[in-house]
């Protein structure tokens, strides 16, 4: 019994250096890193923009127009995006008295060559009302829009700016409601 006493003793002896040794030879745990972003990737959050232009006009010619658009940012150089575009047109003299509402939707997409000066192409496609001078009657006909042109984007932020555009249509008829070259004025907010 003196003996079986002797070797627990001994075994317990040896218990504590064990625990010290195991916690001295273990490596420190290794901090936890988060995946690599790639460089440039842009955030979903910020790829959204919203935007749009508006154009007023009052006295014998009112000219109402309200557009606005949804972007996205695919890259920090190509941009696309849809809108809806309705504008409200009133022409009163002392012998004609005429209004109308004119509305669609367009698709654009953008270059950009350096951080503020970009391409533009769009395709719109405006329901509008014409008139028929063999019926003598007014009609109504969508109207499809090709635009190219360039612009230029005053930043204000990373994701918000005022831009100028100067578009030409490639549609440019007599039942188009532009005449060439079309200036837009508008501007974009990130979400």
């Amino acid at each position: 019994m003196h003996r079986f006493k002797f070797i627990v003793l001994t075994l317990l002896a040896f218990i504590p250096l064990t625990m010290f040794a195991q916690e001295t030879t273990t490596e420190a745990p290794q901090e936890i890193k988060p995946p690599k972003q790639e460089k440039n990737k842009i955030p979903f959050k910020d790829r959204i923009y919203v935007g749009g232009n508006l154009g007023l006009q009052f006295g014998n010619e009112t000219y109402i127009d309200i557009s606005p658009l949804v972007g996205y940012k695919f890259t920090e150089k190509i941009t696309a995006g849809a809108g809806v575009t309705y504008i409200y047109y009133r022409y009163k003299s002392s012998y004609i008295n005429y209004n109308t509402n004119i509305y669609g939707g367009r698709v654009f997409g953008r270059y950009f060559f350096i951080p503020s000066l970009f391409a533009h192409a769009e395709v719109e496609l405006l329901n509008m009302e014409l008139f028929n001078t063999n019926k003598n009657e007014y009609y109504r006909k969508n109207i499809l829009s090709p635009f190219v042109g360039g612009g230029y984007i005053q930043r204000i932020g990373n994701n918000s700016g005022i831009y100028l555009m100067l578009l030409y249509n490639l549609n440019d008829s007599a039942e188009s409601p532009y005449s060439n070259p079309i200036v837009r004025i508008g501007f974009n907010i990130g979400l």
